[in-house]
C-alpha cells in the first residue's frame, strides 16, 4: 500500500486491516470505512475521466458533508491537489482564488450556487463544474465550463477501470492540499502541502495530545474549508473512529442535535463558538457525552474557559496552529491545562522566540514565535516575498507574540504587529480582553491602539454587550485588576465584531471601526483618571 497516500493513510489502511466495517463518516448519510473506501475510488475515478492529471487543482466549496468529505480524500487518491475553499466568500472573492490556484474543476453544494457560478464565469481557465444537491435539470448555463451533477459526475468513475481508481504513486512531497490563509492580515494566500504533512498531524497533535481511539466520535464546528475544521474531521479517521459531520451553520440548537443523535466523545470550537454557547439556554448535561473540548483559532479567554467547564463539566485544552503548519503545534494537553496559556510544544515540534533581526531572545523576553516540524507548508503559491519572510529555512515564522515561563509554558501576547505602546511600555490586547471577557455584560471584546491628541498611542476597546453597561463602567473594572497604562480610555460598542470566514478576529478591521467612531463623533481618547494600579 501506498501508505504516504492520504487516502490510503486515512481509509484504505483500516479496510485492510479488518476495519472496513466500523462507521467512518455520518453526515446526512453514513459511511463505514469499507464503503468510504469505494466512494473515494469513485471520486478518483471520475477526477481522471475528466481529463485530470497529477497536480492538478480542484476547488470545493461545499457544505461540511459526505461529498465533501470523499471529494477531498478521492483527489488525495487520483493525486490531483484539493483545494477547499471558505464558503463565505463572495464571488469576486472566489473568482480570485480559483484564477490563482488555476483550478480545473470546481465543485460546490446547492446553496452556494449561485456565487460560485458567477466566479466560475469569470475565470474562463475552470473546465469543468459539479453541482452536489441539485436536480440534473436544474444546473447553471456556463459560459465556459460544462456543469454536471453530482450524481453525473460519480457515473463517470463508475464507468472508468481498474487503474483509474487506484491510488496514484504518490511520494511524501506530492502536492495534496492547497489551504488559503483566513485574510486576517490582508488577502488570502495559497499554503502548499505535501501528502506526508497529513499523516504527520495525525500522529502528533491527533495521537499525542488529543489520544483519539477508535471507540472515539468526534465532532468539529470549525469547518473543513478551515485547517483547523479539516484536521479535527480527519484525524478520527487515522484512529479508525468516527467523524461527524454537520452541513448547516453552526449554532448552539444544530450542535445540541447533534450530540443527541451521535452522542461526540470529542468536541472541536474555536472561542467564539464557545461564547456562543455560554450565552444560550442549553441545558447544562448537553455534553455529556464528551471527554474532551479543543480550542483553537485565536487564544481562549480564562474566563470563557472557566465559565464552559464549571457549566458543562468539560475541561476544554487550548493550542495554536496555523494553515501554514495545517494544524496545532504547541497546545495544553489533558492532564496539564493551564487557563490562559496556550501550552507547551506538540511532540514532533520545536519552538523558539525570536526578536525582530532573528535572534533568540533571552529568557522571559517576548519574542515572536517560530515553529519547526515536518506539517509545514513548501511556501505559499505564487508569493514569493510572502513565502521568504515567513517561511525560514526549516522554520515558520508565525507572527504571533509569545512569552516562555520558566516552567517552559507559553503564552500569547497577540499577533507582534498587534502589540501596543502605550506611555512607552508594551501592551498585550489579549490580557486586556480578558479582563473585559470577566464582566457578565460582556460578551466579546477587542483591544486595539488609536492614536489620542498628542499622537500617542492609547488602547481602546471595542466590545460586544449581553447586558445593559457603560463605558465608565468597563473602565473603572479594569482599572480594578490592570496596572493603568493597560487599562481602555475609550470603550466602542458594537453588535458585532469583524471576523474572517473561519471565525478569527480581523483587528485591523476593528482599528478602522474604532477610527471611524472616532472619526464620526470627535471623541479623543480620555486622559486616565483615579486610583491607578501598578
Amino acid at each position: 500500500m501506498h501508505e504516504v497516500s492520504g487516502a490510503v493513510w486515512l481509509v484504505d489502511r483500516h479496510v485492510e486491516q479488518g476495519r472496513g466495517g466500523r462507521v467512518a463518516v455520518r453526515g446526512t448519510r453514513t459511511l463505514t470505512y469499507a464503503e468510504l473506501q469505494v466512494f473515494t475510488g469513485d471520486v478518483a475515478a471520475s477526477l481522471r475521466r475528466l481529463g485530470l492529471r497529477r497536480d492538478d487543482r480542484v476547488v470545493f466549496v461545499m457544505a461540511d458533508d459526505v461529498e465533501l468529505l470523499g471529494g477531498v480524500l478521492g483527489a488525495f487518491r487520483a493525486g490531483v491537489v484539493a483545494v477547499p475553499v471558505s464558503t463565505m466568500l463572495g464571488a469576486r472573492e472566489l473568482a480570485t482564488i480559483l484564477a490563482d490556484c488555476g483550478a480545473r474543476v470546481v465543485c460546490a453544494t446547492q446553496e452556494y450556487v449561485e456565487s460560485v457560478v458567477a466566479a466560475v464565469d469569470l475565470v474562463p481557465e475552470v473546465e469543468h463544474f459539479v453541482l452536489a444537491g441539485g436536480a440534473a435539470e436544474g444546473l447553471p448555463a456556463l459560459s465556459v465550463a460544462t456543469a454536471r451533477s453530482w450524481e453525473d459526475f460519480i457515473a463517470l468513475g463508475l464507468g472508468g477501470s481498474d487503474l483509474d481508481r487506484s491510488v496514484a504513486s504518490t511520494d511524501e512531497d506530492a502536492w495534496a492540499l492547497w489551504l488559503y490563509t483566513s485574510g486576517t492580515t490582508g488577502s488570502p494566500k495559497g499554503a502548499i502541502h505535501r501528502q506526508a504533512n497529513i499523516k504527520y498531524v495525525c500522529k502528533t497533535y491527533g495521537d499525542q495530545v488529543l489520544g483519539i481511539r477508535p471507540q472515539d466520535v468526534c465532532l468539529s464546528v470549525a469547518k473543513l474549508f478551515f485547517a483547523y475544521g479539516l484536521g479535527n474531521t480527519l484525524f478520527p479517521l487515522s484512529a479508525g473512529a468516527t467523524t461527524v459531520l454537520e452541513p448547516r451553520r453552526p449554532t448552539a440548537q444544530v450542535v445540541a442535535e447533534r450530540m443527541s443523535a451521535d452522542r461526540p466523545t470529542i468536541f472541536c470550537g474555536v472561542p467564539t463558538f464557545f461564547a456562543h454557547l455560554m450565552a444560550s439556554d442549553l441545558p447544562d448535561d448537553t455534553f455529556a457525552s464528551v471527554r474532551l473540548a479543543t480550542s483553537a483559532g485565536e487564544p481562549l479567554p480564562p474566563a470563557l474557559q472557566r465559565r464552559f467547564t464549571e457549566r458543562c463539566g468539560v475541561q476544554i485544552i487550548d493550542g495554536i496552529g496555523s494553515t501554514e503548519c495545517l494544524h496545532i503545534f504547541l497546545s495544553n494537553s489533558p492532564d496539564d491545562i493551564h487557563p490562559g496559556m496556550t501550552g507547551r510544544a506538540v511532540p514532533g515540534y520545536d519552538l523558539q522566540l525570536r526578536d525582530p533581526f532573528g535572534e533568540l531572545v533571552p529568557q522571559g523576553r517576548p519574542g515572536t514565535l517560530h515553529v519547526r516540524g515536518e506539517s509545514i507548508a513548501l511556501g505559499y503559491w505564487r508569493r514569493t516575498a510572502a513565502s521568504r519572510q515567513v517561511f525560514v529555512g526549516e522554520w515558520l515564522n508565525t507572527g504571533d507574540t509569545y512569552l516562555l515561563n520558566d516552567e517552559g509554558y507559553y503564552t500569547c501576547l497577540g499577533r507582534s504587529n498587534d502589540l501596543i505602546k502605550a506611555g512607552g511600555i508594551w501592551v498585550a490586547p489579549s490580557e486586556v480582553e480578558a479582563r473585559l471577557l470577566e464582566h457578565p455584560q460582556v460578551a466579546e471584546a477587542a483591544v486595539v491602539g488609536l492614536l489620542d491628541a498628542d499622537g500617542l498611542d492609547k488602547p481602546v476597546a471595542c466590545v460586544v454587550t449581553q447586558g445593559p453597561v457603560t463605558q465608565e463602567e468597563l473602565i473603572h473594572w479594569c482599572r480594578q485588576e490592570l496596572a493603568h497604562f493597560k487599562c481602555p480610555r475609550a470603550v466602542v460598542f458594537t453588535d458585532e465584531l469583524p471576523k474572517t470566514a473561519t471565525g478569527k478576529l480581523q483587528r485591523f478591521k476593528v482599528r478602522e471601526l474604532v477610527a471611524d467612531n472616532a472619526n464620526r463623533t470627535g471623541e479623543r481618547v480620555a486622559p486616565i483618571t483615579g486610583p491607578r494600579h501598578h
